[in-house]
């Protein structure tokens, strides 16, 4: 590991039990996940009381952290059963809870004065004066806006008290609005982004119409006839995460409580090689062009947003991602739960923490009767199929697309 990330966390989202396991398996320093009360994300993406205690377990047995977020905007009712939450968080043995509002803060520190509190980036902590003030009320850590520049954080950094910890967003999904504040969704379609419901209008195609011709319709396009105009691009902060921690910055956070576990498995391991510097700059680009994402950008670190290419809010990946592996079978062959389609005949790359850029061909696989099949095709099936190199409990098999 490069002296200048001693010290500094990777820390990754865990929208569900499966995605908190494998963020743990490819080398989150910690994880943070959402609860039964504002946890600003859909329901599916809620752990219930049982899941939090089951993932604190989890992540202290391995030497981990694990964040609860409570960070939507509070209405009346929510901050009524707010003081029993965050005793029954402390109680649980979470290592902090992330919190955007005010009256939020204070409930939380007078129910559980002991419970450690870190301040979303909901909050738009965009100067040493705001970080000093949350940091007077209790806060052990602040998540900076995401319009910050680096040379901005350097400043909130020397200017504020040594002990408040930084995080700040390396990577993943970017809001048009201000630190993700938005109410087009709620607008358009009652659905509300400060409880997770974003229907993210910003993403959509959009045409214009002029007010006395309301049958015509003219699409805003930019190059290859397509464009979405209001659509961020994602951000990836991979070429310069060590100008980040020179910042000042201990805590690299990746967006995605609601992507999968392979989006998660890829970027967790990319991010992790870069930290420990177990893999070469090239190599590592090619690792997160594995996972879904939109055109990738610096976002404001340097100042205006830098980018290449014209978004046409699409996603794109370079792999399809095929299955986990639950297990070693017997000599050169192991248990694989099936995601999606192969053969064999097919070759599968490995991605896992104990290894890089290795792959194989699939030469068997049998069902659970023993019976050998030529193709894999019913989703979630478990599977045993031959493999010549070592696969561990947790690694993901891949295909190239």
């Amino acid at each position: 590991m490069s002296d200048i990330f001693n010290g500094c966390e990777l820390l990754c989202p865990a929208g569900s039990f499966e995605s908190l396991k494998t963020a743990l398996h490819f080398g989150a320093d910690a994880v943070y996940a959402g609860g039964p009360l504002m946890q600003l994300r859909s329901d599916n993406a809620a752990f219930t009381e049982e899941d939090i205690l089951s993932a604190v377990e989890l992540a202290h047995g391995k030497g981990k952290k694990i964040y609860i977020t409570v960070n939507c905007f509070a209405t009346n009712s929510e901050i009524d059963r707010l003081s029993d939450y965050a005793k029954f968080l402390y109680s649980a043995g979470v290592d902090a809870v992330i919190v955007s509002d005010l009256g939020s803060v204070v409930t939380i520190k007078n129910a559980a004065p002991d419970l450690p509190v870190h301040i979303s980036t909901q909050a738009n902590i965009q100067n040493y004066k705001t970080a000093e003030v949350y940091y007077n009320m209790g806060a052990e850590r602040v998540v900076l806006g995401r319009e910050m520049t680096l040379q901005e954080i350097a400043e909130l950094h020397q200017r504020t008290p040594k002990e408040l910890e930084i995080e700040a967003f390396v990577h993943g999904a970017m809001c048009m609005s201000y630190s993700g504040r938005c109410l087009i969704s709620s607008y358009l379609t009652g659905k509300s982004g400060n409880h997770g419901d974003c229907t993210q209008p910003c993403r959509w195609m959009y045409n214009i119409v002029e007010e006395k011709r309301p049958e015509q319709h003219f699409t805003v396009i930019e190059e290859n006839g397509t464009s979405a105009i209001l659509s961020s691009h994602d951000l990836c902060c991979i070429d310069f995460l060590d100008e980040i921690a020179k910042a000042g910055v201990t805590s690299f956070k990746i967006e995605g409580r609601m992507k999968s576990p392979y989006y998660v498995a890829t970027v967790t391991n990319a991010y992790r090689q870069r930290i420990n510097g177990t893999a070469d700059i090239d190599t590592i680009h090619n690792e997160l062009e594995c996972a879904s994402h939109r055109p990738y950008s610096t976002g404001f670190y340097y100042g205006a947003l830098r980018y290449d290419h014209n978004n046409d809010g699409l996603y794109r990946q370079s792999c399809k991602f095929i299955g986990i592996v639950l297990g070693e079978e017997d000599n050169g062959r192991y248990l694989v739960q099936m995601r999606n389609r192969f053969a064999v005949g097919d070759k599968l790359e490995i991605l896992s923490p104990n290894s890089s850029g290795k792959s194989f061909t699939v030469t068997s696989i049998k069902d659970k009767d023993g019976n050998d099949r030529e193709v894999a095709h019913i989703p979630q099936e478990i599977l045993s199929i031959s493999c010549t190199e070592k696969l561990y409990e947790g690694d993901f098999l891949r295909a190239k697309i």
